[in-house]
């Protein structure tokens, strides 16, 4: 937003950006911030009526509107872009003289079995998924390489299972389409993207449509309900130095929501899934409700700062308190699935969590894929294949999922209330003060957002100086580290000399 057209001034204390926000839903501006909003002598009349979201340390409050209600010109309706190289021609969506643009981040996967090694290498090659001290960071794509070569067969016999491949892609283009109709239909017109992480269609063959689009004003909607180093914030760094390198993006106004977990309509939408599921159920009272999330190294919660236990605890209880006004009172619990490497997890565990239910006498189960927003490898594999095999075999004897929210109706209309929530900010500078303009966080730029969640990082703890012998954290702690040293000599002496175990084995190709 152009300073001809509006000045935000915000006076708040210093917020961290990503400690839990709190259980609010209603309306009514927090005391500790005041928000005043001049418009010029010029507003644009075509301006939607729109609500300013402010940030407190009790969590998110929606302001009174701050724009006239009136209806937006616009001749002809946006469509969705999933930039698989094929050439989009409808005229973008235009608000007045903008043309705005959503960008939806996700994970990405493999279309088909022959994806899946080159998809697994560009997913380990990331450094926010495996982080290499800074000494080893030349070795990030050797590793990767190994890892995926590794990994590929078992990865590829999980997909074989579901089909010969991931249906993200097919069902984020469902979302984003279905996203675009819903903008639409609440009169804001939009062209929504698609930019998938590791595979296609890449956020940068996005941005290349962007651009070709001539959108100028931007929304970033990452796909991930809570945010983690690994999952948002690793789309966002790329997206940041894409940014960074390009004159015509520098320029572009945007903003970024990095997470809507606590969303009305989001945590609803929830609860519906979980409700109707709960009807399968004979006597669905005596059903224990398993919220299975993914996982992510313990060391991003407690040495990076990652936000992400405490956006997933809270989402958890946000979504039983919605359920207890339905008089829905059942038992529940939280845990982690899909970790990977010698390295401690957040724990518990999910295959652990499920077996210790049926020796506790848990006779029914309804599983929640409470990270996923779509059906993939660790939902239609993992969840109903591995962890159902899993709880029959520990005593439970009624197993039941409930589905990713996919297109459901609430979720997607909930969706596009967050897009528009935000427009006022696309653009938007806080004048009065460094603390002021963090405070626009997270409903701010890629680039203020990585830099105030990277100002709030905690220093890394001090090493473990005491060697426990047994099962203890000490001993974990020491023996990972000893084997991911081991590892990273073994490559350097593979791949300096071409020579080894792992060439002759064939694990590592001959050349790379």
């Amino acid at each position: 937003m152009n300073q001809s057209s509006m000045n935000i001034r915000i006076q708040a204390p210093s917020p961290s950006l990503l400690l839990p926000r709190a259980k609010v839903y209603s309306q009514g501006i927090c005391p500790c911030i005041r928000a005043q909003l001049e418009t010029c002598s010029n507003p644009n009349p075509n301006l939607l009526k729109a609500s300013i979201v402010s940030r407190c340390p009790l969590g998110w409050s929606k302001t009174s509107s701050v724009f006239a209600e009136q209806p937006i010109k616009h001749s002809t309706p946006g469509a969705v872009v999933a930039t698989s190289g094929s050439q989009e021609t409808s005229t973008p969506a235009v608000i007045g003289n903008e043309k705005i643009g959503v960008l939806l981040l996700n994970l990405g996967g493999p279309e088909t079995l022959d994806d899946v090694q080159p998809f697994l290498f560009n997913l380990f090659a990331d450094p926010d998924i495996i982080r290499l001290p800074r000494l080893f960071r030349f070795l990030q794509k050797p590793l990767a390489q190994f890892i995926s070569v590794a990994r590929s067969s078992k990865s590829k016999e999980g997909y074989a299972s579901i089909g010969g491949g991931s249906p993200l892609r097919r069902i984020t283009d469902a979302q984003a389409e279905e996203l675009r109709k819903a903008l639409c239909d609440k009169n804001v017109p939009a062209k929504v993207y698609v930019g998938m992480r590791y595979w296609h269609p890449f956020t940068e063959e996005a941005i290349e449509q962007i651009k070709r689009d001539e959108i100028s004003k931007l929304v970033v909607l990452p796909l991930y309900p809570q945010f983690s180093i690994s999952t948002s914030g690793s789309s966002l760094r790329l997206l940041e130095s894409i940014f960074r390198e390009d004159e015509y993006l520098v320029n572009m106004q945007h903003t970024v929501i990095p997470s809507w977990y606590q969303r009305e309509g989001y945590i609803k939408a929830m609860a519906d899934l979980i409700q109707k599921e709960l009807e399968n159920f004979d006597c669905s009272e005596e059903v224990m409700i398993f919220f299975s999330a993914h996982g992510v190294p313990l060391a991003y919660v407690e040495e990076a700062g990652d936000p992400y236990k405490a956006e997933m605890d809270e989402c958890v209880d946000l979504i039983m308190e919605e359920l207890e006004k339905r008089r829905v009172n059942n038992a529940y619990t939280l845990a982690y699935q899909s970790r990977v490497g010698p390295v401690e997890w957040l724990k518990p565990y999910t295959d652990d969590t499920i077996i210790e239910l049926g020796q506790k006498g848990v006779k029914s189960l309804l599983a929640v894929p409470i990270s996923f927003v779509s059906e993939h490898i660790e939902t239609l594999e993992e969840m109903d294949v591995e962890y159902k095999e899993l709880a029959l075999k520990s005593g439970i004897e009624k197993w039941g999922r409930v589905p990713a929210l996919g297109c459901e109706p609430t979720f997607i209309s909930d969706l596009a209330d967050a897009v528009i929530e935000s427009l006022p900010y696309v653009g938007a500078m806080a004048v009065s003060n460094l603390e002021a303009r963090q405070s626009l966080v997270p409903l701010g730029s890629v680039e203020e957002l990585l830099a105030t969640y990277d100002s709030q990082r905690r220093e890394l703890p001090p090493p473990v100086v005491v060697w426990e012998w047994g099962w203890t954290k000490s001993a974990e702690t020491w023996n990972g580290r000893a084997a991911m040293l081991a590892v990273l000599v073994l490559l350097v002496l593979e791949v300096t000399t071409g020579e080894g175990f792992l060439h002759q084995w064939g694990i590592l190709p001959l050349s790379w």
